[in-house]
């Protein structure tokens, strides 16, 4: 067994190494130039459809509403990494991951629209009149990809098990005992009982409850972790200055920033994680998108850059810079991962700040738990072409959520790292049909350019 775990190690390096970590970006980046910026084009559009269109809008095929997809997929998106991954790219990579972070983001931006534009046009109703799509309708619908599009799906429902589901439960767990000192089995099995009470009631059910979960959860952390900069105001300017001669000055920290030039595994590792926490590239969150009722396709892939924005841009710079003015980066050199997180928020608030970050991460897990059980189910009703298992994979979900709940470091970290694993191998088909399809991405962005300007489509 030993070596299993070994050889999941060195294809982890593999696949979070050098070169995928490249194509990911560099993916993001081709995007950008040939679909004109979208990013920064449809910034605006962008607000204004997430903030001024909550409400279903009549006369669209789709089963929730654009906004209900997007705060499902946030809630699968905004987890741990947001606080642990951060803090570990920035213990391994220096306070330069950051900056690369965030220009890592802005591309992760368009690769994230790609992907969510293209999954509603390639979408397909079920037999129960439900939509399905994410990357493998994408790679047989478009391409004829059968078999990468089995691979696809066999790494996704595989991953869920571990990054979204035992390893999130853990969490919460820990979140929970951090802040009220309460064993994690009796929280396991309250969370058990939430976690089935929601994903038993289906998609409408989960987006009924992240449209008001994700929300809050996002503006309860944003809070806490400006009244912790707040209150270190004075360390910003050198903080930032701190960050950028990491990116920019340091050629030790350069490397481990841009994991493409990367030679130590381990900063490589904590970068992935940290930029990355928004799973642009890797073909997740399309799996909800796709289930938006949305007059193009266009429409929803602003949902898709929203979710990248609110995630790395707004969410995990707010966590790098509690971190980093609160100096506890230099000052407790031995932390990190969430307990650097952690040491930042109580520094400065004291127990206040423990519950806060505490409850952060309970809620940061929660959300990732319900999200990915829709992707789970996707990819398991694509594999097996049919309904027949869905209420025993039910089952199966809340039952592991009580064991990761309650158990086992040595088994946690194995799952996270094969679930890390299958988590990019995920990348691959993916960014093979995003690529194959540019001509196709192109068409529809200049057909929905040219609706909204006859007026055609609302802005």
């Amino acid at each position: 067994m030993a070596s299993f775990w070994e050889l999941n190690g060195i294809i982890n390096g593999v696949v979070w190494g050098p070169w995928m970590l490249t194509l990911l970006v560099g993916t993001g980046v081709w995007f950008t130039l040939i679909l004109g910026f979208p990013q920064v084009r449809y910034f605006g559009l962008m607000l204004r459809e997430v903030i001024g269109r909550i409400k279903n809008k009549n006369g669209e095929e789709g089963s929730i509403s654009s906004f209900a997809a997007m705060a499902t997929a946030l809630a699968a998106t905004v987890g741990t990494g947001n606080i642990a991954g951060v803090a570990t790219a920035l213990h391994l990579g220096g306070p330069g991951a950051l900056v690369w972070m965030l220009l890592s983001a802005v591309f992760g931006m368009t690769t994230k629209f790609c992907e969510v534009t293209l999954a509603v046009r390639y979408r397909e109703k079920d037999k129960q009149g439900q939509y399905r799509g994410g990357t493998m309708y994408i790679l047989e619908n478009a391409l004829g990809m059968k078999w990468l599009a089995v691979i696809f799906a066999l790494f996704a429902f595989l991953a869920s098990f571990g990054i979204g589901n035992a390893v999130q439960a853990n969490s919460t767990c820990e979140g929970i005992a951090m802040a009220f000192g309460i064993p994690h089995i009796y929280t396991a099995v309250v969370l058990a009982v939430i976690v089935g009470l929601v994903v038993w009631g289906g998609l409408t059910r989960i987006a009924t409850v992240t449209v008001y979960l994700v929300p809050f959860m996002a503006l309860f952390y944003i809070a806490g972790s400006v009244v912790v900069v707040w209150q270190n105001a004075a360390n910003i300017p050198a903080a930032i200055s701190f960050a950028i001669h990491g990116a920019f000055g340091d050629p030790q920290a350069l490397p481990g920033a841009m994991a493409g030039w990367a030679v130590k595994s381990a900063i490589t590792r904590g970068i992935a994680r940290g930029v990355f926490s928004n799973e642009a590239g890797l073909g997740s969150a399309p799996m909800v998108h796709c289930t938006a009722k949305v007059d193009h396709p266009v429409r929803q892939g602003l949902y898709g850059l929203f979710e990248v924005f609110t995630d790395t841009i707004v969410i995990c710079t707010l966590t790098a810079m509690t971190i980093l003015a609160a100096g506890v980066l230099t000052s407790r050199p031995e932390l990190t991962g969430s307990q650097l997180t952690l040491a930042a928020f109580s520094n400065t608030l004291g127990s206040a700040g423990t519950m806060i970050l505490s409850l952060g991460l309970s809620l940061f897990a929660l959300s990732t738990i319900l999200g990915w059980y829709w992707y789970s189910e996707t990819a398991l009703v694509y594999l097996c072409k049919g309904h027949g298992l869905i209420k025993p994979f039910k089952f199966l979900w809340v039952l592991l959520v009580i064991l990761g709940g309650w158990g086992g470091a040595d088994a946690l970290n194995n799952l996270w790292d094969l679930s890390d694993t299958l988590n990019g191998l995920m990348a691959v088909p993916n960014l093979i049909g995003l690529l194959l399809l540019s001509k196709e991405l192109r068409r529809l962005i200049r057909d929905f350019d040219s609706k909204i300007k006859s007026g055609e489509l609302k802005r």
